[in-house]
């Protein structure tokens, strides 16, 4: 007879008291999660976030209380946890999980780790750790009502990284600066804006009209006698715009007519721009004020986020916007910067008010405080009973692992609606890895397409194997028969590498780089194919990755839609309209229907009844929300197994 210690079985029970576990993220997965992990019988966990509570957390992330706003998540998380089992031992982490001091052998000391993780960079990392400790990761996310739960184990089944995730599509300079044609572009400029005048400077960030625009092709001579621009402060000067702005005191009045006057004027000096579009009208703050409308912008009904300003509406908002952040920077004191955040309300206000004028320049429909908020701050609404499930089954899939059965482990969907089989819940079979993944193949490899003579070594370190590939801290080695040392990670070793050019050390086409990552014990070569045409504004391509869209889906298949982790450390804005670059927390991510960041939950359906069962469904990246092929599955008894786990109308079968 079979002995139960509660619900479990003794030796399973036994196993969950004496292993340990790791909780990566105490968010509102991580919450959730935390206390299942407890109440099921564990009693030797670690828990890491580096993030502190925040009132926007409190009405999802119930292990906090508006006494804990400022504090540590981890060990917040922690006290209250041990609520619920005061016996418990849990060992509460305010850190990175990036921090070099949690590596390989950290990693080992765990059976099992659990992702609740809200970056792509964080997860990637852990995804390394735990194929290089050889551990079981459970990954998972949420976006709204959707959200997804797999299991990744070294040499049984695909890794985080073996589909390759699309980048986050980005507008060129020239579209945000000179043309833009959707009101998300409007809303990254005013975000670039807040930078260029109040933050840290950014010269990929910047908002003046941009000369070089290739599709202007006008006559730089011409500009001086044909622009009408005033030459006061408010003309274009060839100084930052900070400078600029610095110099006039953060004047309202001059830098909303050097934005919205001087400026569109100067663009209606290249006049090739306008022969296919509606050209810009530009504002005058003096006749808008003369003309001002009191009636105009008097409040509607409904709340006041949701209701759409005029254009003086906006200006005043502009004008308060900017003396209000002015006199933060002068409280701060000299040198002092300010972080754009979507929570701070007089860096909303700026961002609504100048994105919105914008807007009207453009001849595009102005929008309300709250759309301009959901886009410039990458808002997914977050469900809290979302969380609480995908928690459940965390925990379920960490059961079966502890109980020796990997191989009935899944990749389960939470879905909005039921299926065509009425299901909510659906399981998919865990794929093998793949053959070509640059992370867990025997022999990792890339090839990367750039230009050797423009390519500085430090856009080779920060651009493609940090930001690309993932890496920490990489040591890279020319294979070149001399071993010569291209980066290292060592402070100070190769600095004077960071401003040449790849084709000063003789690296070419058909060259070949070794990087190292010894924190991630982690080994990637790199074949150079060097090319002088790529795209404007294209650094370097990976050859062989994934197309921006994925194919349509087939007939007879639901609809497919992706879902996208958020990425709270990346400063990039949202680069669709569609597309919402996921919030700081780990339970919000983007939703992208055309292209477009925790782990992809894909709220498609299986197949339709007479399809094949064991077909996967696409997944989609749950950081860029597109979704990637994936192979149909020809094993007939996996796709019987399949059909077994889908026979019940009701419930989902989790082992």
């Amino acid at each position: 007879m079979v002995q139960l210690v509660g619900s479990l079985r003794k030796e399973l029970a036994d196993s969950l008291s004496s292993c340990k576990v790791l909780v990566v993220g105490a968010g509102g997965i991580g919450c959730e999660l935390l206390k299942n992990v407890v109440m099921t019988g564990f009693k030797n966990i670690d828990v890491i976030d580096l993030d502190t509570i925040d009132v926007s957390n409190l009405n999802r992330q119930f292990l906090f209380q508006k006494k804990h706003v400022g504090k540590s998540k981890a060990q917040v998380a922690k006290e209250s946890a041990l609520q619920f089992c005061p016996s418990a031992n849990i060992t509460a982490y305010h850190d990175s999980i990036m921090n070099p001091d949690y590596n390989v052998e950290f990693f080992r000391k765990f059976v099992l780790v659990m992702n609740a993780l809200d970056n792509r960079a964080a997860r990637n990392h852990v995804n390394r750790m735990c194929l290089a400790a050889d551990i079981p990761l459970i990954e998972s996310g949420t976006a709204g009502y959707l959200g997804q739960v797999t299991v990744i184990k070294k040499g049984m089944t695909e890794c985080y990284e073996c589909q390759p995730k699309p980048t986050q599509k980005t507008f060129p300079g020239c579209t945000i600066r000179n043309t833009p044609s959707e009101p998300i572009h409007c809303i990254v400029w005013a975000k670039y804006l807040f930078n260029q005048l109040f933050g840290e400077e950014d010269a990929d960030q910047e908002v003046s009209p941009d000369t070089a625009d290739p599709e202007a092709a006008w006559n730089s001579e011409d500009t001086a006698a044909r622009a009408t621009a005033s030459e006061k402060d408010g003309d274009i000067k060839r100084v930052s715009t900070k400078d600029w702005a610095r110099s006039t005191g953060y004047d309202p009045v001059k830098l909303f007519n050097k934005l919205f006057k001087d400026d569109i004027m100067y663009l209606l000096t290249m006049d090739k721009l306008w022969k296919k579009r509606k050209a810009p009208t530009p504002l005058d703050w003096q006749q808008l004020e003369n003309g001002a409308n009191p009636q105009e912008d008097t409040p509607a009904s409904g709340l006041k986020d949701q209701q759409v300003l005029g254009v003086w509406g906006h200006c005043q908002l502009f004008q308060h916007s900017v003396e209000t952040l002015r006199a933060q920077l002068q409280e701060k004191g000299e040198g002092s910067e300010l972080v754009w955040d979507k929570d701070d309300p007089p860096a909303m206000d700026f961002v609504t008010a100048a994105a919105n004028l914008r807007m009207h320049i453009f001849s595009m429909n102005m929008k309300s405080r709250f759309d301009v908020k959901s886009m410039a701050g990458n808002i997914i609404p977050a469900i809290a009973t979302t969380n609480a499930v995908i928690a459940g089954l965390i925990v379920l899939e960490g059961l079966k692992i502890l109980s020796g059965e990997l191989e009935s482990c899944r990749t389960i969907f939470l879905n909005k609606c039921p299926n065509l089989r009425k299901k909510l819940l659906v399981p998919c079979i865990l794929d093998p890895p793949s053959a070509n993944c640059f992370v867990c193949a025997s022999k990792p490899e890339v090839t990367v397409k750039l230009n050797v003579h423009k390519t500085m070594v430090l856009s080779l370190q920060d651009r493609i194997l940090k930001e690309r590939f993932g890496m920490v801290a990489p040591d890279v080695q020319i294979e070149d028969g001399k071993g010569t040392i291209l980066i290292s990670s060592e402070e100070g070793e190769t600095e004077a590498n960071n401003s040449k050019f790849l084709s000063d050390f003789g690296i070419r086409n058909g060259s070949r780089l070794q990087a190292d990552d010894f924190l991630q014990d982690y080994t990637l070569l790199v074949n150079v194919l060097h090319t002088e045409e790529l795209e404007h504004d294209v650094e370097f391509e990976v050859v062989g990755e994934a197309p921006d869209k994925a194919p349509p889906p087939q007939t007879n298949q639901e609809e497919v839609n992706s879902i996208t982790n958020g990425n709270k450390d990346s400063a990039q804005p949202s680069t669709s309209s569609k597309a919402r670059a996921a919030d700081d927390d780990d339970d919000i991510m983007i939703v992208d229907s055309d292209e477009e960041e925790e782990e992809g939950a894909s709220s498609s359906s299986t197949a339709a009844p007479g399809a094949s069962s064991g077909t996967k469904r696409k997944h989609s990246d749950v950081e860029t929300g597109e979704a990637s092929t994936k192979r149909p599955r020809t094993d007939q008894s996996s796709a019987a197994a399949a059909a077994d786990d889908d026979d019940d109308d009701d419930i989902i079968a989790l082992d």
